[in-house]
């Protein structure tokens, strides 16, 4: 990307004194807010309270299976917290924390004033609390919480209490959100670049957004059909997904995957964005082919509509099929290979340096890399059909949505957060908040390859004794990397909120980008005169 510079020449009086005199304060400043910044702090602070949350329900699963037998809970309590976790972690967590980057960054990095629709961007945030409560209260309506997994497969979502219809109104809730947070990253991308901004001289960030909100509108409407069949079959008596009635409970699986498998890119795109910013910041080089790393995040997004049927290889499918599937999944690994070969190559003979923004790329680098490699052997029939369903799948996935998803989050977090706040992060706990969480994470899924093609089923509350010492390693690394997270937020996030050293307006030398030429913290408003990009 070019140099970006910015013309001060009439920017100064304006921008400073507009800062101060409509700045709302106290909770109207939240309430009603339209900036651009503070939603996006309001979005953070919701993906994270959800984070915690989630990872308590995670914490109560791995309780129970610290050993064979029933210790704590009964196994229609155990699917209702394994169900929870998977959506509360998914729809509250991962993806609003990737809605407040954009929310902050994405007007800054395009020399934007704001987000292209304030009132539309409040009002998409406000919609996730009233979820987040359904979804919370769903636990103490008879009969409790759904228990039909995340993915909320009929028969057993036409069979659960009032806790599913519950489920159901907060994905509603939440998928309106995403849909009207994409129309905004949108048209705010392609309508409020700064002058000589163009696509191709766009920070990677910006790029990796773009795609995922097109995703988002193409996918959530197929979500929202797929959960009102659902309603629809409990209540009205239609049969989409009853065989008794004519129905075909597979269907609904195809539904749920045909937006279930590119929602998996939809957590993973803006991750990829995040660490092509920070890569090159600490490398001191320009990123290495950046328009191959357009092309493959737009090829990623095109492919992941022909793979859904992965997911399904044990449902019976005709193995003309199975081969389609098997190969498009195998074809959709070649993008995604470029792009860890781009950042590695943009690392090589780099002088780098690793302050903790860097830590967690590269730690995302190489556990992603991983996660993707048992991906690919999922991705081959035979395999699949033999650890379909076991802890093998459970690794993999945490190993792309966890040690993607979550650490290229908490490198974003580190890279920006003296933006954000005007103060820089205490180095010395960052880099023990890298190594604690990378090595608890570790001990936490690593283990559950092997239980996974030793045979051992997921979401069961009990399991055969043979499994027991992997179990209890398991569960120790996880409450390992739950209190991880906590020292992140008491020793890391607040005192960087409350004070530390002031941060200048561009802390990393290798930096590039508009981001960089505002003050630290980022004004009020900013570019209220776009920026000249040379």
């Amino acid at each position: 990307m070019t140099t970006s510079t910015l013309d001060h020449a009439h920017d100064d009086h304006h921008g400073h004194d507009h800062a101060h005199h409509d700045m709302p304060t106290g909770a109207r400043r939240w309430l009603f807010a339209t900036n651009h910044k503070d939603i996006g702090t309001l979005y953070l602070w919701f993906a994270f309270t959800m984070l915690l949350s989630g990872g308590v329900l995670a914490l109560m699963i791995r309780t129970e299976l610290f050993q064979p037998g029933l210790q704590f809970f009964r196994p229609e309590f155990f699917n209702q917290l394994t169900t929870m976790h998977g959506i509360v972690m998914v729809f509250g967590a991962i993806m609003p924390a990737f809605v407040g980057f954009a929310n902050w960054m994405i007007p800054l990095q395009v020399g934007a004033s704001d987000m292209a629709f304030a009132r539309m961007n409040n009002f998409s945030f406000w919609l996730l609390p009233p979820a987040a409560f359904l979804l919370a209260a769903s636990f103490f309506v008879p009969g409790g919480a759904t228990a039909a997994g995340w993915t909320l497969y009929a028969p057993l979502s036409t069979q659960m209490g009032p806790g599913m219809d519950m489920a159901i109104f907060a994905l509603h809730i939440m998928g309106a959100s995403s849909i009207m947070g994409s129309i905004n990253i949108i048209v705010t991308i392609l309508n409020m670049r700064a002058p000589g901004m163009t696509l191709m001289k766009m920070p990677m960030f910006c790029w990796t957004w773009l795609i995922t909100a097109f995703l988002l509108i193409a996918v959530m409407p197929v979500l929202a059909g797929a959960i009102t069949m659902t309603l629809t079959d409990r209540h009205f008596g239609t049969s989409f997904f009853n065989a008794a009635g004519g129905g075909d409970p597979v269907m609904y699986q195809h539904i749920f995957w045909f937006f279930g498998h590119p929602e998996v890119y939809i957590m993973i795109l803006p991750a990829f964005g995040i660490v092509s910013q920070i890569i090159p910041a600490f490398a001191r080089k320009p990123l290495f082919g950046y328009a191959s790393m357009v092309y493959a995040t737009a090829s990623i997004a095109v492919l992941s509509f022909i793979v859904w049927a992965h997911h399904m290889f044990t449902t019976g499918m005709p193995v003309t099929s199975q081969l389609f599937f098997m190969y498009a999944t195998m074809l959709i690994a070649v993008p995604t290979g470029v792009k860890v070969f781009n950042w590695v190559a943009t690392m090589w003979k780099g002088s780098m340096t690793f302050e903790t923004p860097m830590l967690f790329a590269v730690g995302f680098l190489f556990v992603f890399t991983m996660g993707g490699f048992t991906g690919l052997i999922l991705a081959v029939t035979p395999i699949d059909i033999q650890v379909q369903d076991t802890y093998y799948v459970v690794a993999h996935f945490h190993y792309v949505l966890v040690a993607g998803s979550l650490f290229a989050l908490f490198a974003g977090f580190y890279y920006w957060a003296p933006k954000w706040t005007g103060h820089m992060y205490p180095e010395g706990r960052g880099k023990a908040h890298f190594w604690l969480s990378l090595i608890t994470f570790n001990i936490t899924f690593f283990p559950m390859h092997f239980l996974g093609l030793a045979g051992m089923p997921r979401r069961y509350a009990d399991y055969a004794v043979q499994f027991t010492d992997f179990n209890m390693i398991v569960s120790v690394g996880a409450f390992g990397f739950g209190l991880s997270q906590v020292y992140f937020l008491l020793f890391v996030v607040l005192p960087t909120i409350k004070g530390g050293p002031k941060a200048e307006a561009k802390p990393w030398e290798g930096a590039e980008g508009l981001e960089w030429t505002v003050p630290s913290p980022a004004p009020f408003h900013t570019f209220e005169n776009p920026p000249l990009v040379k």
